[in-house]
């Protein structure tokens, strides 16, 4: 770094808890907010059960601005895998923030005991933490919509319709009037109500515009403000680690125990999580969220729904980023299939320096990719569609909610009087890397689009992918699905009316 380091960096995490703001310095860069709550706190309400994002016991909600900088957003997250220099310009929530002054329960709280939501209780904070953050952000919401709202939360006592009827009666209390900040009630004003405005300002106040850095012994956590800033320190130390939502790197620490020497934040930096769209091209920085990425992208692809609300969970997609996603590079990585068909690229920045390269010249082999050294994925360019394109992409895992893959399939089609004029065909989970099946796609261009063809390229599949065998599946599985799921494709696109989707056929 320049001569000025420290000069415009402040080395305390400042946030907001019960309305007070709480300072902590001199702490381990990844130590989780979990590990804080229940050791340092004795906030012992949020549990740990899988320590690896999954089981929903350790939610909490996280207030900041949005993306106007005017109104507020609360989402729930995982705080197993969040480390605490996250916290750094928020709001955090725990579930014993809920109740009243005088000890009333939340609406919330109260819909769970009036519903007999909870039996052994271990999961019951998370599921409320979860429910929270819907009665801030919906007034009426459907049962689609609680069922996502839950997905990331598991339970094994109720079998979920006591939480699912709580989630409906939440919103009877007569705590649950539109006093509340931040909700959207019916006839109530799109303007914040003064308890909004006197949040939004409370979070303003933590931001005095400068970086955070935070050092234990030789470990140290930077947070820039600054894409500049942000690509400075990525040439000082090559070698950091890049940590964006933490879903995946939050699980090198809980799981794997790494000890991360250098840890640089993308969370803070203004412009690197801009979203835009213009008639050619969508836009999307490496830091956006995935929960703010996602509905840009379901408006503009909207075949790309039923893969979007299966896509991880709330809390995963609240602090996870389609960035992030891209540059791991995880061969089951749910949005690079769909992106490789879109024909996305990246761009990607070294110092003052920009390059574009297509996403399918991104992956190079296992956990490999085309990044040197210092270089970062600043945004992804996605082009719009062709008014005449079929685009669909199809996910098949263990679990129907919140489950990895085992493959996940991506495909994009023009015709021509009958004929392939152009396809792009694209698979995760099924091989080392995600990528296109380009000897597919050749045989394909410029055949019928018929089921003679479609039964060649799905044999042709075979000499495209070296499937993989893991606990999820094994490689003959994973060629089998990836085949039918070709002619599924096919199926949906031959004009015949064939019912293909076993979740919403007669719904």
């Amino acid at each position: 770094m320049s001569g000025s380091e420290g000069a415009n960096q402040k080395d305390a995490i400042r946030f907001i808890l019960d309305g007070e703001v709480i300072t902590v310095t001199d702490v381990d860069p990844t130590r989780t907010v979990l590990q804080y709550l229940r050791e340092d706190l004795g906030r012992t309400g949020t549990k740990e059960g899988c320590a690896e994002g999954d089981c929903g016991a350790c939610t909490v909600a996280l207030v900041d601005l949005d993306r106007s900088g005017s109104r507020l957003q609360v989402r729930a997250v995982n705080s197993c895998i969040q480390f605490l220099p996250t916290l750094d310009g928020r709001e955090l929530i725990t579930v014993e923030s809920l109740s009243g002054a005088d000890g009333a329960l939340h609406p919330v709280q109260a819909a769970m005991v009036d519903c007999h939501g909870s039996q052994c209780g271990f999961c019951t904070p998370g599921f409320v933490m979860s429910l929270f953050a819907q009665f801030k952000n919906s007034s009426n919401p459907t049962r689609r919509e609680i069922d996502d709202a839950l997905a990331g939360n598991l339970c094994r006592c109720t079998g979920y319709k006591p939480i699912v009827d709580a989630a409906r009666k939440m919103y009877e209390s007569p705590g649950a009037k539109p006093r509340d900040w931040m909700r959207t009630c019916d006839g109530a004003s799109s303007e914040p109500l003064a308890d909004e405005k006197n949040k939004v300002a409370a979070i303003k106040a933590l931001d005095n515009g400068l970086s955070l850095s935070i050092a234990k012994g030789d470990r140290r956590f930077y947070a820039p403000v600054s894409i500049a800033e942000f690509a400075e320190l990525l040439e000082t130390f090559p070698e950091a680690t890049v940590l964006a939502g933490g879903t995946d790197i939050g699980l090198w620490v809980t799981k794997q125990h790494k000890q991360l020497q250098t840890i640089i934040y993308t969370g803070k930096v203004a412009g690197l999580a801009d979203i835009s769209a213009d008639d050619d091209t969508i836009e999307i920085g490496a830091a956006a969220t995935l929960s703010d990425a996602m509905p840009v992208l379901d408006e503009h692809y909207p075949q790309l729904h039923d893969l979007f609300t299966r896509f991880a969970s709330p809390p995963i997609r609240n602090a996870g980023t389609l960035g992030g996603n891209v540059a791991n590079g995880s061969p089951i990585g749910d949005s690079m299939p769909a992106l490789l068909v879109l024909d996305a690229s990246l761009v990607l920045r070294k110092g003052t320096a920009t390059r574009a390269l297509p996403l399918d010249q991104f992956y190079l082999g296992y956990q490999q990719n085309a990044l040197t050294g210092g270089e970062f994925v600043e945004r992804i360019r996605i082009p719009r569609l062709a008014g005449d394109s079929v685009l669909r992409s199809f996910k098949v895992s263990k679990r129907f909610d919140q489950d990895i893959s085992a493959v996940c399939g991506a495909y994009w089609l023009r015709l021509e009087k009958g004929a392939v004029r152009d396809v792009r065909i694209a698979y995760g989970g099924l091989a080392a890397i995600p990528q296109r099946a380009v000897e597919t796609e050749k045989l394909l261009h410029g055949e019928q689009w018929n089921e003679s063809s479609v039964r060649a390229a799905m044999a042709k599949l075979a000499s495209d992918f070296q499937p993989i065998s893991d606990m999820r599946s094994t490689a003959g599985y994973r060629m089998r699905v990836c085949q039918n799921l070709l002619y599924r494709f096919w199926l949906e696109t031959s004009g015949q009316n064939v019912a293909t989707d076993v979740y919403n056929y007669g719904r």
